[in-house]
């Protein structure tokens, strides 16, 4: 059986409606999946493609797509049907036309409301990634230790196997030691996060409706996808505007900001190495300063 005999048996099974389609045609844009898009003239859909052994992964970006569209606060693609076949692994989505531009005031209205619903402690039911690195997410009570432990400490532990030591690993060291400093008459309210909220993840419909993708959820604090919407630019002002209407933000944030995103160029360093190995560790020296 070919990969598109098998997508379009799965996508019928899932549908409950006959589809064939003859070919896959390539998207891009993505950095770790092929994507391409499938259909029969009637029916379209979005497809990622990856070897066998990621079939977890499309698994868990489809429980994670399920559970913010629970929330009923903010559009996701609907994850339609994954599997494997002929050695490839496979997730469908329902095909959603994005453009760059749109209700970017929404969007941030939009978060602020899934940030909002109500959550019992930290972590993820099963873990999951952040990009094509593991993401562990067991429960905890207390933010700071799972920050510590399953965040910042599990990264410093992928780079010190990746060879990157000296002062990234020794700043690192103290910075675990002391981020309690950090949430001095702070303490983060339990929300269901995007996980991997940078610019490339989030587009609009024909409409303006905004739409987020390619989540990386877990249960933490809200400033974590703050931080990530602004590591990289490419939120409209309003976004940021129109969040902080309707949540605003602790004056701590303008410090923690850098604690959180010391997570994703950690983990950009580990992926890719390169110069995101001197950012990390500039980072890490800045937010030492900060407390000594």
């Amino acid at each position: 059986m070919t990969l598109v005999s098998a997508i379009s048996g799965a996508i019928g099974a899932a549908t409950g409606e006959l589809f064939a389609a003859d070919t896959l045609h390539p998207i891009g844009g993505g950095d770790i999946n092929q994507a391409f898009g499938v259909g029969n003239g009637a029916r379209r859909y979005f497809v990622k493609t990856n070897g066998a052994e990621r079939l977890p992964m499309f698994e868990a970006e489809a429980a994670a797509l399920h559970a913010l569209a629970a929330t009923h606060s903010v559009r996701v693609p609907q994850p339609v049907c994954c599997g494997t076949a002929a050695g490839w692994a496979f997730l469908v989505l329902d095909y959603l036309d994005l453009r760059g531009g749109g209700h970017a005031a929404r969007l941030g209205e939009q978060l602020a409301a899934l940030h909002r619903v109500p959550q019992a402690r930290f972590g993820w039911t099963h873990d999951n990634w952040i990009g094509s690195t593991p993401q562990p997410n067991g429960w905890r009570e207390d933010w700071i230790a799972f920050w510590r432990d399953q965040r910042l400490g599990f990264q410093l532990s992928l780079a010190a196997h990746n060879g990157f030591g000296g002062a990234l690993q020794r700043n690192g060291e103290v910075l675990l030691a002391h981020l309690d400093a950090f949430f001095d008459g702070y303490a983060p309210f339990p929300s269901l996060l995007h996980g991997d909220l940078w610019a490339g993840n989030h587009g609009y419909l024909g409409d303006g409706e905004p739409v987020i993708f390619d989540p990386a959820v877990y249960v933490g604090d809200r400033e974590c996808d703050l931080a990530m919407s602004e590591l990289f630019g490419g939120f409209a002002p309003a976004f940021h505007a129109a969040y902080r209407e309707a949540w605003p933000l602790d004056a701590g944030y303008a410090v923690r900001k850098t604690l959180y995103n010391l997570y994703h160029i950690l983990n950009h360093a580990n992926l890719f190495g390169g110069g995101y190995v001197a950012q990390a560790t500039r980072m890490a020296a800045q937010l030492l300063a900060q407390i000594r």
